[in-house]
């Protein structure tokens, strides 16, 4: 989940910086993230074509695609939540960081048809093999129900995390800087498209992973370059030696079966759903061909693993320099461990002005990563809203590129305002079941529909809408009776009780039952139209 970024050394919410460091913070921002937005902005599009905006006129060869495709791939969820999980649960860390990868190889099966079958959005991909508005309607429906959560939880994070570092607290300082960055988001959105959005991608690709070599380099540095004296330290660090590095920290509160099934339910919704996330899978259409999609997805995993492996590195040094307890007692979430480790490494309250420089490096990665994401999944539901519904809904096709565009550019404007809204309301709640919500959607919806669509012909219009509807009736349900959403002190509405779902996963129930009834719906449902020939949709 992204963060709720709480740094302490002096309490919850504080971060131990002096004031030199904080306005070299500002300066960083003003120096990094400006200009970029800028360059987002005046790389757009120069004419009002549909392809220009949504895939960027299909030319990226495979090395910038895979640039592209880490940016939209990573988000601060995955650098900071890892990070800590690493730094709380160990060896359980390691195994979301690998799953991390793994959700990868699932993109690479799916990239090559997806790539011949898709068009601007997925829901052209479906409207191949069952077209009609009421696909168009559906998908539109689960891309939202996906998208929409996940930027609350971006800008909520981005809020508090922007707030904290320029030394400010409380509730309206957060959400004084979720409008500001939501405002530059939808901007950059709106003007730039997908154009905009490959610049700020590469960017910040290139300055996450120096950010992770940097620190790595100086947390080895301080252990003599011995990853065994690390891993040993981290371990006496987490409070707990002897389990640290075997299976079960995680979910060690739950029943060892509860524990078991939610840690495989974790594993599942991690690797299928984050390949299935709309704005990562449409992400792919912005290669030139089916070959050059496939080598897209060989080289980000490559990037994404290092990024990966630096950051498991980094969990292990907060737990040694800074201690798992500590950790928890400022952010339970545990998403505050590498800004808590890179001031440790900086020096703290005392560093000097190359010191504070790491410090600056590291708020601007995590700043940037989440402005990259949060740009690539509004213009994901944007697409969505003004390709599927307006153009093949409303309009029924008969538009003009230069109408879409401009549906379009309203629409980004209308889903930023509208996460924008929604997140200054939730600013302080638990954002774990947001989270969780857009996975469980992902992985229940998308991945049974897209398998289906993709691999079987038998697959119709009826098994697609039960498909897509079922499973987001499903996991949806079954999150809301879960304890992530009430029935602990974490859960989202504490003091409502109506958890008698025992998992705080859903993907190993909501998961078959899509699967189920896609194949329910096909085989007992009339086939209502032929196929269609796999031919990419246009406006």
């Amino acid at each position: 989940m992204l963060p709720q970024v709480l740094l302490a050394a002096g309490g919850p919410g504080t971060l131990d910086l002096d004031t030199d460091t904080r306005s070299w913070v500002l300066v960083g921002f003003l120096t990094f993230i400006v200009p970029i937005l800028l360059i987002c902005v005046l790389n757009g599009p120069e004419r009002d074509r549909v392809d220009d905006f949504y895939t960027a006129g299909r030319g990226l060869r495979p090395v910038q695609g895979a640039l592209v495709l880490t940016g939209v791939y990573l988000s601060a969820a995955t650098v900071l939540g890892t990070t800590g999980t690493v730094a709380v649960f160990g060896f359980d860390g390691l195994f979301i960081a690998l799953c991390t990868v793994l959700s990868l190889g699932v993109l690479l099966l799916l990239s090559g048809p997806l790539r011949e079958r898709g068009s601007y959005t997925l829901g052209d991909t479906f409207a191949l093999r069952a077209p009609g508005p009421s696909v168009r309607i559906a998908v539109a429906v689960v891309t939202l129900s996906t998208c929409v959560p996940y930027l609350i939880v971006q800008l909520s994070g981005a809020g508090r995390t922007t707030a904290m570092l320029l030394g400010l607290s409380g509730p309206g300082a957060e959400q004084t800087a979720i409008v500001m960055i939501g405002a530059l988001v939808v901007c950059a959105t709106a003007f730039g498209g997908m154009r905009g959005m490959i610049a700020i991608q590469v960017i910040k690709t290139v300055i996450l992973l120096a950010m992770a070599v940097v620190v790595a380099a100086v947390l080895l540095h301080r252990f003599h370059w011995s990853p065994d004296s690390l891993i040993e330290a981290a371990g006496r660090g987490s409070g707990r030696p002897e389990g640290y590095m075997r299976p079960g920290l995680r979910f060690a509160a739950s029943s060892p079966v509860e524990g078991t099934l939610d840690f495989i339910g974790l594993m599942i919704t991690v690797v299928l759903g984050v390949a299935c996330m709309p704005h990562v899978a449409t992400q792919l259409n912005t290669a030139p061909d089916t070959a050059a999609a496939r080598r897209t997805v060989r080289h980000t995993i490559a990037i994404v693993g290092v990024i990966c492996l630096l950051t498991t590195v980094l969990g292990f040094g907060a737990s040694a320099l800074i201690g798992a307890p500590k950790i928890l007692a400022a952010d339970p979430g545990a998403t505050s461990s590498l800004l808590m480790l890179t001031g440790d490494l900086a020096g703290g309250s005392s560093a000097q002005t190359g010191e504070a420089w790491l410090v600056v490096l590291v708020s601007c990665a995590v700043f940037l990563t989440t402005l990259a994401v949060v740009a690539s999944v509004t213009l994901a539901a944007a697409g969505s809203v003004a390709h599927d519904l307006v153009t093949n809904v409303v309009r029924r096709g008969r538009t003009t590129e230069g109408r879409e565009v401009a549906a379009a550019r309203v629409a980004s404007a209308l889903v930023g305002v509208l996460s924008i809204c929604l997140a200054v309301w939730v600013q302080g709640w638990n954002m774990g079941f947001l989270s969780t919500i857009s996975l469980a959607v992902a992985s229940s919806c998308l991945l049974p529909a897209l398998v289906y669509s993709l691999f079987w012909r038998g697959f119709t219009r009826r098994g697609l809408l039960w498909t897509l509807y079922g499973g987001l009736g499903c996991a949806l349900g079954l999150q809301v009776v879960s304890p992530v959403f009430s029935g602990s002190p974490t859960a989202l509405v504490p003091e409502w009780d109506i958890a008698w779902f025992p998992l705080q996963t859903v993907a190993l129930v909501s998961l078959p039952v899509a699967f189920l009834l896609g194949w329910l719906g096909s085989v007992t449902g009339q086939r209502r139209a032929a196929a269609l020939p796999e031919q990419p949709v246009r406006a």
